[in-house]
């Protein structure tokens, strides 16, 4: 596990909700993107920064989401992203959503970093890497 717990907090509007009021299924994974953009710009790189200085952009590889109870109309949750590993060019990262310390989602997200131009993969820019720590 790396350091850089961080935690987003998000409140459910009615244009999260389906009909009934209930959070709908795909409104979770635009939480999680707010969440990670958050952290970026939290560990002094937002993705302007990313693409103008370092040239390049993070992409999603991969997801495995479970959805275990459901967030409804005014709840107050929280979006957590939590490295688990990191290598050349790729990030795992764990994150839950969470409503008075009540797990709702929880999520594995593999990013790659790529070019923005070549859109592909390149080597995470080194002061990032070394912004998001080394193995605890």
């Amino acid at each position: 596990m790396l350091i850089n717990n961080f935690s987003l907090p998000v409140r459910v509007y009615y244009q999260d909700t389906d009909a009934g009021g209930v959070v709908y299924h795909s409104t979770y994974l635009n939480f999680m993107e707010r969440a990670r953009y958050e952290w970026l710009r939290e560990l002094g790189f937002n993705v302007k920064l990313l693409t103008e200085i370092h040239n390049v952009l993070f992409m999603v590889r991969s997801l495995e989401i479970q959805y275990l109870k459901p967030a409804v109309l005014d709840d107050f949750l929280n979006v957590t992203v939590v490295v688990q590993e990191m290598g050349r060019s790729r990030i795992a990262l764990s994150q839950e959503i969470l409503c008075s310390h009540v797990k709702l989602v929880n999520a594995t997200i593999h990013v790659v970093c790529v070019g923005a131009e070549t859109l592909k993969p390149v080597s995470i820019p080194a002061p990032l890497r070394e912004r998001i720590g080394k193995p605890a």
